[in-house]
């Protein structure tokens, strides 16, 4: 089963286990996100087309890292006015996991749903 949603106004082919870059989704590592804006779902010829948004279905992702892009230069120069400017810019990407593709309003599972537990920090050693 497959899934096209829209994040950070672009859209994206996932099923499940895929690993994808999409622009910044608020988060930490591990965090589980939910994508509402599912654009079609299903399998084959059987997939079902949203006018925009197919109703009741959710993907769930787990974030996987945040991180930033290759820097991307933009350079303008005006011919004999000795007249340049270089930019350069960094776009701020999420690294994400997809868990589960839902349809008909089911809910996430348990497992999706739980994060993992970070460790407690270790106690200092009374001296």
């Amino acid at each position: 089963m497959f899934a096209v949603i829209k994040t950070g106004g672009k859209q994206y082919r996932v099923a499940a286990n895929d690993v994808i870059k999409v622009e910044k989704v608020a988060g930490e590592a591990g965090d589980v996100v939910e994508f509402a804006e599912v654009l079609i779902v299903g399998e084959g010829e059987n997939a079902t087309v949203g006018a925009p948004r197919v109703e009741g279905a959710v993907v769930t992702a787990e974030v996987v890292e945040q991180g930033r892009a290759k820097k991307v230069i933009a350079f303008k120069k005006r011919r004999r006015q000795n007249s340049k400017r270089t930019r350069g810019h960094r776009q701020e990407l999420t690294t994400i996991r997809i868990s589960e593709i839902l349809t008909g309003g089911a809910k996430p599972s348990a497992k999706a749903k739980a994060a993992p537990k970070k460790a407690a920090p270790k106690a200092e050693a009374a001296e």
